[in-house]
Protein backbone atom coordinates (compact mmCIF):
# COMPACT_ATOMS: atom_id res chain seq x y z
CA UNK A 1 0.00 0.00 0.00
CA UNK A 2 1.55 3.49 -1.10
CA UNK A 3 1.76 6.34 1.44
CA UNK A 4 -0.90 8.31 0.08
CA UNK A 5 -3.39 5.43 0.57
CA UNK A 6 -1.89 4.66 3.79
CA UNK A 7 -2.81 8.30 4.72
CA UNK A 8 -6.56 8.10 3.49
CA UNK A 9 -7.35 4.61 5.36
CA UNK A 10 -5.59 6.63 8.21
CA UNK A 11 -8.12 9.16 7.65
CA UNK A 12 -11.30 7.88 7.10
CA UNK A 13 -10.95 5.65 10.21
CA UNK A 14 -10.19 8.66 12.46
CA UNK A 15 -12.84 10.30 10.73
CA UNK A 16 -15.65 7.62 11.43
CA UNK A 17 -14.52 7.27 14.56
CA UNK A 18 -14.25 11.02 16.05
CA UNK A 19 -17.61 11.08 14.02
CA UNK A 20 -19.39 8.11 15.98
CA UNK A 21 -17.97 9.51 19.47
CA UNK A 22 -19.23 12.75 18.28
CA UNK A 23 -22.68 11.03 17.54
CA UNK A 24 -23.26 9.46 20.84
CA UNK A 25 -22.23 12.80 22.60
CA UNK A 26 -24.70 14.98 21.06
CA UNK A 27 -27.63 12.93 21.42
CA UNK A 28 -26.63 12.99 25.15
CA UNK A 29 -26.13 16.89 25.37
CA UNK A 30 -28.67 17.81 22.82
CA UNK A 31 -31.10 15.60 24.10
CA UNK A 32 -30.82 17.08 27.98
CA UNK A 33 -30.75 20.66 26.39
CA UNK A 34 -34.02 20.40 24.82
CA UNK A 35 -36.08 19.88 28.15
CA UNK A 36 -33.35 21.57 30.50
CA UNK A 37 -34.88 25.14 30.06
CA UNK A 38 -38.25 23.19 30.96
CA UNK A 39 -36.83 21.30 33.60
CA UNK A 40 -35.32 24.24 35.58
CA UNK A 41 -38.93 25.76 35.56
CA UNK A 42 -40.38 22.53 37.05
CA UNK A 43 -38.13 22.84 39.68
CA UNK A 44 -38.97 26.76 40.61
CA UNK A 45 -36.32 29.04 38.71
CA UNK A 46 -38.09 31.80 37.05
CA UNK A 47 -37.11 33.11 33.39
CA UNK A 48 -34.52 35.00 33.94
CA UNK A 49 -32.62 32.55 35.99
CA UNK A 50 -32.98 29.78 33.00
CA UNK A 51 -32.04 32.41 30.10
CA UNK A 52 -28.57 33.42 32.42
CA UNK A 53 -27.89 30.26 32.76
CA UNK A 54 -28.17 28.95 29.52
CA UNK A 55 -26.19 32.18 28.01
CA UNK A 56 -23.40 31.64 30.65
CA UNK A 57 -23.24 28.18 29.69
CA UNK A 58 -22.78 28.71 25.92
CA UNK A 59 -19.63 31.40 27.17
CA UNK A 60 -18.50 28.97 29.32
CA UNK A 61 -18.42 26.35 26.86
CA UNK A 62 -16.08 28.36 24.29
CA UNK A 63 -14.74 31.14 26.63
CA UNK A 64 -12.87 27.72 28.32
CA UNK A 65 -11.56 26.54 25.33
CA UNK A 66 -8.69 28.89 25.54
CA UNK A 67 -7.04 27.58 28.83
CA UNK A 68 -8.03 23.74 27.71
CA UNK A 69 -6.34 24.30 24.00
CA UNK A 70 -3.42 26.11 25.37
CA UNK A 71 -2.75 23.39 28.16
CA UNK A 72 -3.16 20.35 25.88
CA UNK A 73 -0.52 21.73 23.64
CA UNK A 74 2.30 22.50 26.40
CA UNK A 75 1.61 18.97 27.57
CA UNK A 76 0.74 17.29 24.80
CA UNK A 77 -2.05 15.40 26.53
CA UNK A 78 -4.50 15.81 23.65
CA UNK A 79 -6.50 12.60 24.54
CA UNK A 80 -6.48 12.81 28.38
CA UNK A 81 -8.45 15.67 27.53
CA UNK A 82 -11.10 13.91 25.57
CA UNK A 83 -11.37 11.68 27.64
CA UNK A 84 -12.36 13.89 30.39
CA UNK A 85 -14.25 15.99 28.51
CA UNK A 86 -16.74 13.24 27.32
CA UNK A 87 -16.76 11.36 30.57
CA UNK A 88 -18.23 14.35 32.37
CA UNK A 89 -21.73 13.70 30.46
CA UNK A 90 -22.27 11.58 33.20
CA UNK A 91 -24.02 14.32 35.09
CA UNK A 92 -26.60 14.57 32.36
CA UNK A 93 -28.45 11.47 33.75
CA UNK A 94 -27.79 12.41 36.76
CA UNK A 95 -29.95 15.53 36.42
CA UNK A 96 -32.81 12.83 37.39
CA UNK A 97 -31.71 12.73 40.66
CA UNK A 98 -31.74 16.66 41.21
CA UNK A 99 -34.41 18.05 43.82
CA UNK A 100 -33.25 22.01 43.42
CA UNK A 101 -32.59 23.61 40.47
CA UNK A 102 -29.33 25.09 42.22
CA UNK A 103 -28.00 21.68 42.34
CA UNK A 104 -29.35 21.55 38.52
CA UNK A 105 -27.76 24.78 37.21
CA UNK A 106 -24.46 23.14 38.58
CA UNK A 107 -24.66 19.91 36.99
CA UNK A 108 -26.34 21.67 33.22
CA UNK A 109 -22.61 24.32 33.76
CA UNK A 110 -20.54 20.91 34.51
CA UNK A 111 -21.57 19.60 30.99
CA UNK A 112 -21.06 23.16 29.27
CA UNK A 113 -17.36 22.66 30.79
CA UNK A 114 -16.99 19.48 29.96
CA UNK A 115 -17.58 20.62 25.88
CA UNK A 116 -14.66 23.25 26.42
CA UNK A 117 -12.26 20.93 27.65
CA UNK A 118 -12.59 18.07 25.08
CA UNK A 119 -13.66 20.18 22.01
CA UNK A 120 -9.87 21.88 21.51
CA UNK A 121 -8.14 18.46 21.52
CA UNK A 122 -10.34 16.54 19.58
CA UNK A 123 -10.64 19.39 16.90
CA UNK A 124 -6.38 18.82 17.22
CA UNK A 125 -6.46 15.27 16.39
CA UNK A 126 -9.17 15.13 13.76
CA UNK A 127 -7.09 17.51 11.73
CA UNK A 128 -3.72 16.15 12.35
CA UNK A 129 -4.70 12.53 10.98
CA UNK A 130 -7.43 13.55 7.95
CA UNK A 131 -5.27 15.66 5.75
CA UNK A 132 -5.12 12.84 3.59
CA UNK A 133 -8.76 13.58 2.76
CA UNK A 134 -8.69 17.58 3.08
CA UNK A 135 -10.07 19.25 6.42
CA UNK A 136 -13.44 20.36 4.78
CA UNK A 137 -14.75 17.43 4.37
CA UNK A 138 -13.20 15.98 7.76
CA UNK A 139 -15.06 18.37 9.37
CA UNK A 140 -17.99 18.97 7.58
CA UNK A 141 -18.54 14.70 8.14
CA UNK A 142 -17.99 15.43 11.48
CA UNK A 143 -20.54 17.86 11.85
CA UNK A 144 -22.87 15.48 10.22
CA UNK A 145 -22.10 13.18 12.50
CA UNK A 146 -22.65 15.44 15.65
CA UNK A 147 -26.41 16.68 14.14
CA UNK A 148 -27.22 13.56 13.30
CA UNK A 149 -26.87 12.86 17.37
CA UNK A 150 -28.01 16.44 18.05
CA UNK A 151 -31.76 15.23 15.79
CA UNK A 152 -31.94 11.83 17.48
CA UNK A 153 -31.48 12.89 21.18
CA UNK A 154 -34.01 15.42 21.25
CA UNK A 155 -35.97 12.98 19.14
CA UNK A 156 -35.52 10.33 22.06
CA UNK A 157 -36.61 12.68 24.73
CA UNK A 158 -39.28 13.63 23.04
CA UNK A 159 -40.89 10.00 22.14
CA UNK A 160 -40.42 9.45 25.90
CA UNK A 161 -42.17 12.87 27.15
CA UNK A 162 -44.98 11.64 25.02
CA UNK A 163 -46.00 8.25 25.99
CA UNK A 164 -44.84 8.73 30.09
CA UNK A 165 -44.50 12.46 30.33
CA UNK A 166 -41.46 11.98 32.56
CA UNK A 167 -39.08 14.15 32.29
CA UNK A 168 -36.56 12.64 35.08
CA UNK A 169 -37.31 9.49 32.77
CA UNK A 170 -36.33 11.14 29.82
CA UNK A 171 -32.75 12.23 31.80
CA UNK A 172 -32.47 8.79 32.86
CA UNK A 173 -33.00 6.99 29.81
CA UNK A 174 -29.84 8.96 28.38
CA UNK A 175 -27.71 6.96 30.49
CA UNK A 176 -27.80 4.52 27.92
CA UNK A 177 -25.75 6.16 24.99
CA UNK A 178 -23.73 7.76 27.55
CA UNK A 179 -22.76 3.57 28.12
CA UNK A 180 -22.48 3.18 24.37
CA UNK A 181 -20.14 6.32 24.21
CA UNK A 182 -17.95 5.25 26.56
CA UNK A 183 -17.48 2.28 25.21
CA UNK A 184 -16.81 3.76 21.56
CA UNK A 185 -14.54 5.92 22.99
CA UNK A 186 -12.56 3.33 24.63
CA UNK A 187 -12.21 1.39 21.10
CA UNK A 188 -11.62 4.60 19.17
CA UNK A 189 -8.85 5.49 21.44
CA UNK A 190 -7.28 2.03 20.81
CA UNK A 191 -7.63 1.64 16.94
CA UNK A 192 -6.38 5.81 16.55
CA UNK A 193 -4.12 6.62 18.91
CA UNK A 194 -1.02 4.67 17.51
CA UNK A 195 -1.96 7.35 14.42
CA UNK A 196 -2.13 10.04 16.29
CA UNK A 197 1.13 9.60 18.08
CA UNK A 198 2.76 9.16 14.91
CA UNK A 199 1.33 12.10 13.29
CA UNK A 200 2.15 13.90 16.10
CA UNK A 201 5.63 13.27 16.57
CA UNK A 202 5.99 13.53 12.51
CA UNK A 203 4.83 17.02 12.32
CA UNK A 204 6.78 18.19 15.33
CA UNK A 205 9.89 16.93 13.95
CA UNK A 206 9.26 19.14 10.72
CA UNK A 207 9.04 21.97 12.68
CA UNK A 208 12.01 23.27 13.67
CA UNK A 209 11.26 26.57 14.81
CA UNK A 210 8.49 27.88 17.40
CA UNK A 211 4.86 28.72 15.11
CA UNK A 212 3.33 31.28 15.99
CA UNK A 213 -0.25 32.58 15.23
CA UNK A 214 -0.15 34.87 12.50
CA UNK A 215 -2.14 37.68 11.34
CA UNK A 216 -4.60 36.58 9.31
CA UNK A 217 -5.71 33.65 12.04
CA UNK A 218 -6.51 36.87 14.28
CA UNK A 219 -8.33 38.75 11.74
CA UNK A 220 -10.03 35.62 10.16
CA UNK A 221 -11.00 34.96 14.03
CA UNK A 222 -12.05 38.61 14.41
CA UNK A 223 -14.42 38.27 11.80
CA UNK A 224 -16.07 35.13 13.26
CA UNK A 225 -16.89 36.89 16.27
CA UNK A 226 -18.27 39.95 14.08
CA UNK A 227 -20.31 37.33 11.96
CA UNK A 228 -21.46 35.41 15.37
CA UNK A 229 -22.02 38.62 17.27
CA UNK A 230 -24.59 39.80 14.21
CA UNK A 231 -26.54 37.01 13.89
CA UNK A 232 -30.07 36.04 15.87
CA UNK A 233 -29.20 32.57 18.26
CA UNK A 234 -31.48 29.84 17.77
CA UNK A 235 -32.79 29.85 21.38
CA UNK A 236 -34.33 33.20 20.48
CA UNK A 237 -35.54 32.05 17.14
CA UNK A 238 -37.33 29.48 19.82
CA UNK A 239 -38.46 32.29 21.67
CA UNK A 240 -39.96 33.95 19.49
CA UNK A 241 -41.59 30.74 18.47
CA UNK A 242 -43.63 30.77 21.62
CA UNK A 243 -44.68 33.77 21.36
CA UNK A 244 -46.11 33.36 17.73
CA UNK A 245 -47.85 29.72 18.02
CA UNK A 246 -50.96 29.45 19.51
CA UNK A 247 -51.64 26.81 22.42
CA UNK A 248 -53.01 24.36 19.87
CA UNK A 249 -49.64 24.43 17.99
CA UNK A 250 -46.77 24.75 20.69
CA UNK A 251 -45.94 21.19 20.54
CA UNK A 252 -44.32 22.09 17.11
CA UNK A 253 -41.37 24.23 19.05
CA UNK A 254 -39.24 21.42 19.50
CA UNK A 255 -39.56 20.46 15.66
CA UNK A 256 -38.51 23.95 15.21
CA UNK A 257 -35.43 22.90 16.80
CA UNK A 258 -35.07 19.82 14.74
CA UNK A 259 -35.45 21.61 11.67
CA UNK A 260 -32.60 23.62 12.39
CA UNK A 261 -30.70 20.58 13.59
CA UNK A 262 -31.56 18.74 10.30
CA UNK A 263 -30.51 21.24 7.86
CA UNK A 264 -27.59 21.99 9.72
CA UNK A 265 -26.55 18.33 9.17
CA UNK A 266 -27.20 18.50 5.65
CA UNK A 267 -25.71 21.94 4.94
CA UNK A 268 -22.36 20.46 6.92
CA UNK A 269 -20.96 18.34 4.24
CA UNK A 270 -22.00 19.88 1.52
CA UNK A 271 -19.89 22.92 3.19
CA UNK A 272 -16.75 20.64 3.34
CA UNK A 273 -16.52 19.86 0.01
CA UNK A 274 -17.60 23.15 -1.43
CA UNK A 275 -14.37 24.70 0.94
CA UNK A 276 -11.71 22.05 0.12
CA UNK A 277 -12.70 22.70 -3.71
CA UNK A 278 -13.30 26.60 -3.50
CA UNK A 279 -10.93 27.49 -0.39
CA UNK A 280 -11.48 30.47 2.33
CA UNK A 281 -13.41 32.35 -0.22
CA UNK A 282 -16.32 29.86 0.16
CA UNK A 283 -16.44 31.69 4.03
CA UNK A 284 -18.27 34.94 2.33
CA UNK A 285 -21.42 32.71 1.36
CA UNK A 286 -22.47 31.78 5.32
CA UNK A 287 -21.19 35.84 6.49
CA UNK A 288 -24.14 37.07 3.69
CA UNK A 289 -26.59 34.18 4.50
CA UNK A 290 -26.32 35.42 8.41
CA UNK A 291 -28.51 38.34 7.88
CA UNK A 292 -31.67 36.16 6.93
CA UNK A 293 -32.68 34.80 10.57
CA UNK A 294 -32.68 37.95 12.07
CA UNK A 295 -34.97 39.33 9.05
CA UNK A 296 -37.41 36.18 8.94
CA UNK A 297 -37.46 36.18 12.85
CA UNK A 298 -38.22 39.30 13.57
CA UNK A 299 -41.33 39.41 11.09
CA UNK A 300 -43.34 37.57 14.02
CA UNK A 301 -45.17 35.27 12.05
CA UNK A 302 -45.67 31.63 11.97
CA UNK A 303 -44.50 31.13 8.34
CA UNK A 304 -40.99 33.34 9.01
CA UNK A 305 -40.38 31.35 11.75
CA UNK A 306 -39.83 28.31 10.04
CA UNK A 307 -37.73 30.19 7.49
CA UNK A 308 -35.79 32.02 9.81
CA UNK A 309 -35.08 28.32 11.93
CA UNK A 310 -33.85 26.73 7.91
CA UNK A 311 -31.59 29.61 7.17
CA UNK A 312 -30.09 29.64 10.54
CA UNK A 313 -29.82 25.50 10.28
CA UNK A 314 -27.33 26.44 6.49
CA UNK A 315 -25.43 28.98 8.53
CA UNK A 316 -24.55 26.89 11.57
CA UNK A 317 -23.90 23.84 9.90
CA UNK A 318 -21.12 26.05 7.74
CA UNK A 319 -20.18 27.43 11.38
CA UNK A 320 -19.38 24.47 12.88
CA UNK A 321 -17.37 22.94 10.29
CA UNK A 322 -15.67 24.36 7.59
CA UNK A 323 -15.60 27.28 10.24
CA UNK A 324 -13.44 25.22 12.27
CA UNK A 325 -11.83 23.29 9.05
CA UNK A 326 -10.63 27.37 8.47
CA UNK A 327 -8.92 27.23 11.85
CA UNK A 328 -6.84 24.15 10.64
CA UNK A 329 -5.79 25.32 7.24
CA UNK A 330 -4.25 28.45 8.52
CA UNK A 331 -2.50 27.59 11.86
CA UNK A 332 0.85 25.64 12.60
CA UNK A 333 0.03 22.19 14.69
CA UNK A 334 2.50 23.38 18.06
CA UNK A 335 -0.34 26.19 18.26
CA UNK A 336 -3.24 24.91 16.90
CA UNK A 337 -4.88 23.65 20.45
CA UNK A 338 -4.30 27.03 21.30
CA UNK A 339 -5.82 28.41 18.25
CA UNK A 340 -8.93 26.10 17.94
CA UNK A 341 -9.11 27.77 21.78
CA UNK A 342 -9.05 31.25 21.03
CA UNK A 343 -11.02 30.84 17.76
CA UNK A 344 -14.07 29.20 20.09
CA UNK A 345 -13.85 31.72 22.93
CA UNK A 346 -14.37 34.65 20.36
CA UNK A 347 -17.15 32.36 18.49
CA UNK A 348 -18.24 31.94 22.07
CA UNK A 349 -18.26 35.56 22.97
CA UNK A 350 -20.18 36.27 19.85
CA UNK A 351 -23.25 34.74 20.42
CA UNK A 352 -22.94 35.88 23.92
CA UNK A 353 -22.84 39.30 22.25
CA UNK A 354 -25.74 38.65 20.09
CA UNK A 355 -27.83 36.78 22.95
CA UNK A 356 -27.86 40.27 24.75
CA UNK A 357 -28.14 42.45 22.11
CA UNK A 358 -30.80 40.73 19.74
CA UNK A 359 -32.49 39.45 23.17
CA UNK A 360 -32.61 43.33 24.73
CA UNK A 361 -34.25 44.27 20.81
CA UNK A 362 -36.79 41.61 20.76
CA UNK A 363 -38.36 43.55 24.03
CA UNK A 364 -37.96 46.80 22.70
CA UNK A 365 -39.69 45.44 20.03
CA UNK A 366 -42.30 44.28 21.75
CA UNK A 367 -43.01 46.91 23.52
CA UNK A 368 -43.40 49.11 20.35
CA UNK A 369 -40.05 51.20 21.57
CA UNK A 370 -38.26 50.54 18.36
CA UNK A 371 -38.84 48.94 14.94
CA UNK A 372 -37.79 45.70 13.56
CA UNK A 373 -35.86 47.71 10.80
CA UNK A 374 -33.47 48.78 13.97
CA UNK A 375 -32.38 44.89 14.32
CA UNK A 376 -32.28 44.27 10.72
CA UNK A 377 -29.91 47.11 10.76
CA UNK A 378 -27.20 46.24 13.27
CA UNK A 379 -27.52 42.44 11.43
CA UNK A 380 -26.50 44.01 8.02
CA UNK A 381 -23.89 46.34 9.69
CA UNK A 382 -22.31 43.70 11.78
CA UNK A 383 -21.97 41.34 8.78
CA UNK A 384 -20.50 44.00 6.23
CA UNK A 385 -18.07 44.51 8.90
CA UNK A 386 -17.48 40.92 9.45
CA UNK A 387 -16.67 40.51 5.84
CA UNK A 388 -14.09 43.14 5.73
CA UNK A 389 -12.09 41.59 7.82
CA UNK A 390 -12.81 37.93 6.38
CA UNK A 391 -11.84 39.50 2.67
CA UNK A 392 -8.43 41.04 4.33
CA UNK A 393 -7.05 37.34 6.18
CA UNK A 394 -7.56 36.12 2.95
CA UNK A 395 -5.68 38.28 1.19
CA UNK A 396 -3.08 38.59 3.93
CA UNK A 397 -2.43 34.27 3.56
CA UNK A 398 -2.15 34.80 -0.14
CA UNK A 399 0.19 37.46 0.14
CA UNK A 400 2.26 35.56 2.68
CA UNK A 401 2.29 32.13 0.62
Amino acid sequence: MCIRDRLKKVAYISIISFGLISLFGDIIYEGARSIVPTYLKLLGASAVIVGTVIGLGEFLGYALRLLSGYVADVKKSYWPFVFVGYGLLVVIPLLALTMDWRLAVILILLERIAKAMRSPARDTLLSVTTKGVGTGKAFGFHELMDQIGAVTGPAIVTLILFYTGDIKLAFLTLGIPYLILVSVLLLGYKRMSPFTKRALESIERKSKVEEKLTSTFYLYSLAVFLNTAGLIHMALILYIATAVFPKDLEYLIPVVFLVIQLVDAVMALIAGYSYDKIGRTFLIFPFILSIFPTIFALQFSIQSIWIAAAIFGLVFGMQESVYRAAVADITGISKRGTAYGIFNTLYGLGFLVSGYIFGYFIDLIEANVISVEIAILYSVAMQIVAMAFLILSIKLAKQSQ
